[in-house]
């Protein structure tokens, strides 16, 4: 399984959550976690796709539409941010930290309080690891405490994050529709053109059977200046009956309508 970043990473710990015994490889950018998923360099991918505090992963979002890959399978995984440095260093001392930009939107409250200068870096644990290899003193690392232990850092603060209720959703990707577990929950993104009532009917076709609309997002479709598509979850399985009729009446009103993917919905972390 490919995940973006290092092991010690919040995504590694996703990994292991759905493959505990599986082969996890990191890789730099969530855009290669797709490119080696789809060219077969890896089986299975995992990529984040929401935070509760600091909302949808927009990136992982727009390469769905780049990539002709299929959502399996979802795992949540809690988010407990450590400010971490070399052993010795003391919290006045610190006086830049380095982390993910999501992690650092995440632990806004903490930092504004840090005599230190913040600089974003391509992972939380990757973070970790460049202090590490480079001993550099008087930086911090926003990751977590697992990462710490890896790269032989300290912490000089623990679940820093704004809000403690943190957690991020990490969706597995394949080339293979099936899904790893029954399905439950269906991902699926569309697009209207600009007509009267045609978002309306697309969501229509869902509340008309029933059906339990958990996320709705627009995105600006690549290529094609104020055009937009939506992204929406659905508490159902694709192939329930109601579901089918539903895809197939919003059809008639989207321009496009593509399934991500049907999975096993996954349980609060």
């Amino acid at each position: 399984m490919a995940y973006q970043g290092e092991p010690g990473a919040f995504s590694e710990e996703g990994a292991r959550a759905l493959f505990p015994d599986g082969d996890h490889q990191p890789f730099p950018s969530i855009r290669t976690v797709f490119e080696s998923v789809e060219v077969g360099r890896a089986r299975w991918g995992l990529v984040p796709m929401d935070n509760s505090q600091a909302g949808s992963i927009n990136e992982t979002y727009d390469l769905f539409l780049r990539h002709g890959l299929h959502l399996v399978g979802e795992t949540i995984v809690r988010v407990d941010h450590s400010l971490l440095a070399l052993p010795g260093t003391a919290l006045d001392e610190v006086r830049e930290v380095i982390s993910h930009p999501q992690a650092i939107a995440q632990c806004e409250e903490f930092l504004s309080a840090l005599d230190a200068n913040v600089r974003a870096e391509y992972n939380t644990a990757g973070a970790a690891k460049k202090i590490a290899e480079g001993e550099l003193r008087g930086v911090a690392a926003i990751a977590s405490r697992r990462a710490g232990e890896l790269y032989g850092l300290e912490p000089l603060a623990d679940r820093i994050q704004t809000y403690p209720d943190n957690s991020t959703r990490f969706g597995a990707l394949s080339r293979d529709p099936a899904s790893l577990a029954d399905p439950d929950k269906s991902s699926l993104v569309f697009g209207v053109g600009h007509v009267s009532g045609s978002l309306y009917r697309c969501l229509g076709a869902l509340a008309e059977r029933h059906l339990n609309l958990t996320k709705l997002e627009s995105r600006p479709r690549p290529g094609r200046p104020w055009e937009y598509v939506f992204y929406a979850d659905v508490d159902s399985a694709a192939a329930a009956p109601e579901m089918v009729d539903a895809l197939e009446a919003m059809s008639e009103h989207a321009t496009f309508t593509r399934l991500l993917g049907t999975y096993a919905r996954a349980t609060r972390a």
